[in-house]
C-alpha cells in the first residue's frame, strides 16, 4: 500500500461559534466531508471519511485523484461554499498497492484458528492476515495531531 497525504479543511460558518462544531472537506474529493464538535475530534473523523471514501471510489472503478500541493488555490466548487477555514490539515490514506506473495511460520494451532475465523468473515488467509497487519498499525501508530492544532481549539 502507498501512504499518500490529502489536504483537509477543517471548516465552520463565519457566525459559528466554537460550541457550534466544526466541518472538514477535501478539496480534492468533492463529496468527502465529515464533522465534529471540536476540531480535534473533526481532524480524527476526517480520517476515517477519506478512507471509507477512497475505498467507495477504488470499489466502483472511478478514478482516484492524485493529492494536490497543499498550499494549492481552491477548487471553484469550493471557493463558493459559505464559512471560514479555521485550520488546513494533512489527512493520511493507504492506497492499495500491487499484492506481493510473502512466506511466513505460524503456529499450526493459530493457523487452523485463523483460517476458521477468515472463512466464517468470508475472506481469505491473506486478506485476513493483512487486515489485521493494518488495523494494528493504525492502532499502535495512530495519527497524531498536526502540529499546534492544539493551540488553536483552546
Amino acid at each position: 500500500m502507498e501512504s499518500v497525504f490529502y489536504r483537509a479543511l477543517i471548516v465552520q460558518d463565519e457566525t459559528d461559534g466554537p460550541e457550534d462544531g466544526y466541518g472538514a472537506v477535501f478539496p480534492d474529493l468533492p463529496g468527502c466531508t465529515t464533522s465534529g464538535d471540536t476540531i480535534e475530534e473533526t481532524y480524527e473523523h476526517a480520517f476515517d471519511a477519506l478512507a471509507l471514501h477512497i475505498q467507495g471510489m477504488i470499489e466502483e472503478g472511478v478514478e482516484v485523484p492524485s493529492p494536490s500541493a497543499f498550499n494549492a488555490p481552491l477548487p471553484k466548487w469550493l471557493a463558493s461554499v459559505p464559512g471560514q477555514v479555521v485550520q488546513p490539515v494533512l489527512v493520511r490514506v493507504e492506497l492499495p498497492g500491487r499484492a506481493m506473495r510473502i512466506s511466513i511460520t505460524m503456529d499450526k494451532g493459530l493457523l487452523a484458528r485463523l483460517d476458521t475465523v477468515a472463512a466464517k468473515r468470508g475472506e481469505t488467509r491473506s486478506g485476513y492476515i493483512a487486515q489485521a497487519v493494518r488495523e494494528r498499525m493504525d492502532r499502535d501508530y495512530r495519527r497524531p495531531l498536526a502540529h499546534g492544532l492544539e493551540a488553536i481549539s483552546s
